[in-house]
């Protein structure tokens, strides 16, 4: 997000100071890089159930009403997406997940002309998660960061959170899992480092383990050879890929955003911009 660097083709020299709204967001990126422990990330300059978005995020008050450093949200750039599965096939590998336990999935539907169109589908890291009210033990928790995670010591498997997820998000652990490949954990036995367990549920955790601990984005974001997917901060108001750097807002402002089923007040964290056949209620779609 900054000028150019270095001289002209005749030696000139190039003004490298920043606007104030650069440096503003220049700074919010960096401000979230800390945070995510990614300092050394260089930036480049009807049926569906897809609900507009309609207001700017409101990462001041955000911020404010949780007093935490960070609120994380994820934005999939649709435009971007063309079915790859390499989101999918890297979550399973580094979470150790069966191929029936799918922590991100991948709806597709054909348009009128025949042409395919893809939209992964993972924890939406809701607001008011209906999840949360229904465990019988409180091994759904919420961190002051706004992450939805499952407790796997408490968790006693009822499966009431998964019958009360509206994105069909959560998964049964039938079988012992395979290995992960996660950081090992400060605080061993932690919502955040999860060990998947016989018997219990599973769901996304947004590579928690990663943030703020390394230098690395959730496996999903890293994967995407296309940059469709997005870590954001309500607070510093800054979402990136690992290829470059968005003010968040404006993102969702300009790419029209939307958010999945936001009509059951579910207040997703997941924003997904359309642009490439997408249809925001629009012809019902199939899972693959």
């Amino acid at each position: 997000m900054t000028g150019p660097s270095g001289s002209g083709e005749h030696g000139d020299l190039v003004d490298l100071r920043l606007s104030p709204e650069a440096e503003e967001l220049d700074m919010s990126r960096r401000r979230l890089l800390r945070g995510l422990g990614l300092a050394g990330v260089a930036a480049a300059a009807g049926p569906l159930g897809l609900v507009a978005y309609r207001d700017e995020v409101q990462a001041a008050e955000v911020g404010a009403a949780s007093g935490a450093e960070h609120q994380w949200c994820r934005v999939v750039d649709l435009r971007a997406c063309k079915g790859e599965r390499k989101c999918v096939a890297a979550c399973q590998d580094r979470h150790g997940l069966s191929p029936d336990q799918t922590w991100m999935r991948t709806l597709s539907w054909r348009d009128e002309g025949g042409g395919e169109h893809f939209m992964p589908v993972m924890c939406q890291m809701c607001q008011d998660p209906p999840c949360l009210k229904v465990c019988p033990v409180s091994a759904t928790l919420k961190t002051d960061q706004g992450l939805v995670l499952v407790d796997q010591d408490q968790c006693i498997g009822s499966r009431a959170c998964m019958a009360a997820c509206p994105y069909e998000a959560r998964y049964f652990n039938w079988s012992e899992p395979a290995p992960a490949h996660r950081m090992p954990a400060p605080s061993p036995n932690t919502p955040e480092f999860p060990g998947n367990k016989v018997g219990t549920v599973g769901k996304c955790v947004l590579c928690a383990d990663r943030m703020p601990y390394t230098k690395q984005l959730p496996s999903c974001v890293e994967a995407c050879p296309r940059g469709a997917h997005f870590i954001g901060d309500l607070v510093t108001d800054v979402a990136v890929n690992g290829k470059s750097t968005v003010r968040l807002s404006t993102f969702l402002r300009e790419g029209n955003a939307v958010r999945f089923k936001e009509e059951l007040g579910t207040n997703p964290r997941c924003y997904y911009i359309p642009g490439n056949g997408q249809p925001v209620g629009g012809p019902s779609v199939g899972v693959l």
